[in-house]
Parts: C-alpha cells; sequence; structure tokens
C-alpha cells in the first residue's frame, strides 16, 4: 500500500470508529459505515495493522482506539467492491501502490 493510501485508510477508519462507537448521524447510513456494525474488534484490529505498518515506515502513532470498545466480530466478511473490483480501481488511480 502506497503512503497516500496506508494514512487515508488510518483517517477514514478513524471516522468510522467515531461515527459507531458515539452514534454519530452523519455517514451512519452510508454502505461502508454500515459494513462496520457489529465489526468494532474487526475495525480495531485493522487499526492495530495500519499503525503496525506506519511504525515500519517511520511513523509516529498518536491517536489509539479504546479496545474497551472493540467489540463483536473479529473478521470482517462483508465487501462494498469484490476483490476484484478493489484492485482493478486501485490500478486505475495510477499511484504507488503494488496490485
Amino acid at each position: 500500500m502506497c503512503r497516500q493510501h496506508l494514512l487515508g485508510e488510518h483517517r477514514e477508519l478513524h471516522a468510522l470508529w467515531s461515527i459507531i462507537t458515539n452514534d454519530k448521524k452523519a455517514y451512519a447510513h452510508h454502505p461502508e459505515t454500515l459494513r462496520w456494525k457489529g465489526k468494532l474488534k474487526a475495525l480495531y484490529l485493522r487499526h492495530e495493522a495500519l499503525v503496525e505498518e506506519m511504525g515500519r515506515r517511520g511513523y509516529n502513532h498518536h491517536t489509539p482506539l479504546d479496545p474497551a470498545l472493540a467489540t463483536g466480530k473479529a473478521v470482517q466478511d462483508e465487501f462494498v467492491d469484490s476483490y476484484e473490483k478493489q484492485v482493478r480501481i486501485l490500478k486505475e488511480r495510477g499511484c504507488e501502490c503494488r496490485v
């Protein structure tokens, strides 16, 4: 994953976490938000994987998530786009991701 997507996903993950854990109304019914409801454990684990990768790249992380809120399923099994479509989208963006 290129730098832009790593940091972008981390930022978006925090937005999703905030919407779900604080019961915010904005984007509450967006498909990307809905697929994470009941899967805060999976979202937390994805965050930890991103933080680990950020550390490997020399970034300092200062925005931990509360593990006490990491409930529900530990695996994300619902996707807005298929894996194949996600790969195609990344290739079309022309970023530095090696797909």
